[in-house]
């Protein structure tokens, strides 16, 4: 009987020794937030009021919004922060490149 007592004791030992490991594995909330932000920056999508159609905010579209500001001679401001005057001058002039780089 002491021999058993002492192989269920070892294994509550074991086990509670090994749970913080456990724990420490596991995603936290923050983590899963933190994620699913980076998701959504990489998956932007902005409206086109003038074509009526929505564009994925990628890199190469973060890059043509700043050739377009660096054209202007403008500050860097965030897209989201133009007037829609601006956004839509933007666009019409993202669809010109567009249309140059094609031909």
């Amino acid at each position: 009987m002491r021999r058993t007592q002492k192989w269920v004791a070892s294994i509550f030992l074991s086990a509670a020794m090994v749970a913080p490991l456990g724990a420490m594995a596991m995603p936290r909330p923050q983590d899963d937030h933190e994620r699913h932000e980076q998701e959504e920056r990489e998956q932007r999508r902005v409206y086109d009021t003038e074509a009526r159609e929505y564009h994925n905010w990628d890199a190469n579209e973060d890059r043509m919004y700043r050739q377009w500001i660096e054209e202007r001679h403008r500050e860097y401001v965030d897209y989201d922060h133009l007037n829609k005057h601006d956004q839509k001058e933007y666009w019409k002039w993202r669809h010109r490149e567009e249309k140059h780089d094609h031909q």
